[in-house]
């Protein structure tokens, strides 16, 4: 049975995240439960929508990251792992985030990964809404393990949201998506984009439209997020404000994006809530945090500009410029014509 308004995230890699920091002459360490897909259910559960967390724990990382999780107020259903999980630690002592170590995920043994699909199926079906978050770690998890969940999600009715690239990507366009989030990093990396300008992300838009994804969003640092939404391209427009930590806001906006959509919203609505939360994550240290409230108020002043109409003002302020241009000449060259005349006579 479908429970309305509930999101399924499935978060195959959960990390834990062990972060440096100095507070005057204090130095503090803080210990959180990273990853896309934490940070996209902590966002969800942020904007006060049930969400249900479909993940897998492992060895000694695994330990201490399974009560971090479920502190992040979701619904925790996992797997137990005969690998461990991954972790990090950084350096934020002096303002910029510095990677000190990393030890990567161990791939899921077979058993245990068709427990953590079946998991993710039944709660699937019972969501409105499913997020397919990726990993850092490829190998623990095959791409062809996406394109049939996704599959078997929308087969029986169910709405399915997607922040992946590479090949996880390519595989659950098989299956189609209602809604897909990439950055513009992941189209060059990827070479679905020979390079970030307009015309070329715009041209990948449309392309992986084509292939399989309904709603496609493409966000680009610090400039206005694509997205590509009833056959036509906009942009994106936040309020100016300067960022604290720039990473997590593409997770915060699939996450907003999501929420929206399992609470029936449109996906205009889902979209600028979408791009609320990115905007307010990035004013913060927390990857994926933010308060509802603000989100709520900051998406008023967030606008979808079609790039049609973006266009049609510069042409016209073109042809503003230009006729201004000719008349400037056209006195110009009169006056000239006057002041020779004079001389001649």
């Amino acid at each position: 049975m479908r429970v309305t308004g509930q999101v399924m995230v499935f978060a195959p890699a959960p990390e834990l995240t062990i972060t440096i920091e100095q507070a005057g002459d204090d130095t503090h360490i803080h210990l959180h439960a990273g990853g896309q897909g934490i940070w996209q259910a902590r966002m969800i559960a942020t904007l006060g929508v049930p969400v249900a967390l479909c993940t897998a724990f492992g060895g000694e990382t695994g330990r201490v990251l399974e009560p971090l999780t479920a502190a992040e107020g979701v619904w925790l259903r996992t797997v137990t792992s005969g690998g461990r999980s991954a972790a990090y630690v950084h350096d934020r002592r002096d303002g910029e985030r510095v990677e000190l170590a990393r030890s990567p995920a161990e791939p899921m043994p077979r058993h245990e990964l068709d427990e953590l699909y079946g998991l993710a199926l039944t709660e699937g079906l019972r969501a409105t809404v499913s997020v397919l978050s990726g990993t850092r770690d490829p190998h623990v998890i095959e791409p062809d393990v996406y394109r049939r969940l996704a599959g078997d999600l929308r087969r029986n009715d169910g709405l399915v949201v997607a922040d992946l690239t590479g090949d996880y990507l390519d595989a659950v366009l098989e299956s189609g998506l209602d809604f897909l989030k990439v950055s513009h990093e992941e189209l060059v990396e990827s070479g679905r984009a020979p390079d970030d300008s307009q015309e070329a992300l715009v041209k990948a838009l449309r392309e992986l439209h084509e292939e399989g994804a309904q709603t496609v969003a493409v966000s680009r640092a610090e400039k206005p997020a694509l997205v590509y939404l009833d056959g036509e391209i906009h942009e994106v427009r936040l309020p100016s404000l300067e960022p604290a930590d720039h990473r997590g806001a593409g997770d915060s906006m699939t996450a907003g994006v999501a929420a929206t959509m399992a609470q029936g919203g449109d996906m205009r609505t889902a979209i600028r809530i979408g791009g609320a939360a990115g905007a307010v994550n990035v004013t913060r240290h927390g990857l994926g945090t933010g308060r509802a409230s603000v989100i709520s108020k900051l998406m008023e002043e967030v606008e979808l500009v079609p790039l049609s109409q973006q266009q049609t003002r510069k042409a016209s302020s073109a042809a503003r410029n230009d006729g201004a241009g000719r008349a400037a000449r056209k006195r110009g060259a009169g006056a000239a014509g006057k002041q020779e005349a004079g001389r001649s006579a």
